[in-house]
């Protein structure tokens, strides 16, 4: 979707009454702050490039320090990886794999 597609999204809304005046205006400028929209645009990796970002921890690990990493990559506790990882070994045979190839695959923090 292109620039002129989005701001006549915007207006359609507006129009309906889904967004106010001021609300309008910021969206509007936000779109055109930002540029393309299209999906060969900037935004496109996004979120590899977030994904790029994780990292083993050095500091909170048991055996990788994979459970770590996700912990500060995901903002959640270390230990409910661990968790998680344990309940799909036992369940499922799938959390071996899963953390043998992120061991592999995954760098270390620096």
């Amino acid at each position: 979707m292109n620039i002129a597609d989005e701001i006549k999204r915007l207006h359609e809304l507006h129009q309906a009454g889904a967004l106010s005046d001021a609300e309008f205006a910021q969206a509007k400028a936000r779109l055109l702050a930002t540029g393309d929209t299209s999906a060969s645009g900037p935004h496109q990796n996004l979120g590899f490039n977030q994904l790029n970002q994780f990292r083993r921890s050095k500091t909170d690990q048991w055996l990788g320090g994979l459970c770590g990493g996700l912990g500060k990559f995901t903002g959640m506790e270390s230990w409910i990886w661990r968790l998680m990882f344990v309940f799909f070994s036992l369940y499922f045979g799938a959390g071996v794999v899963a953390y043998l190839l992120a061991w592999i695959f995954v760098p270390e923090e620096e």
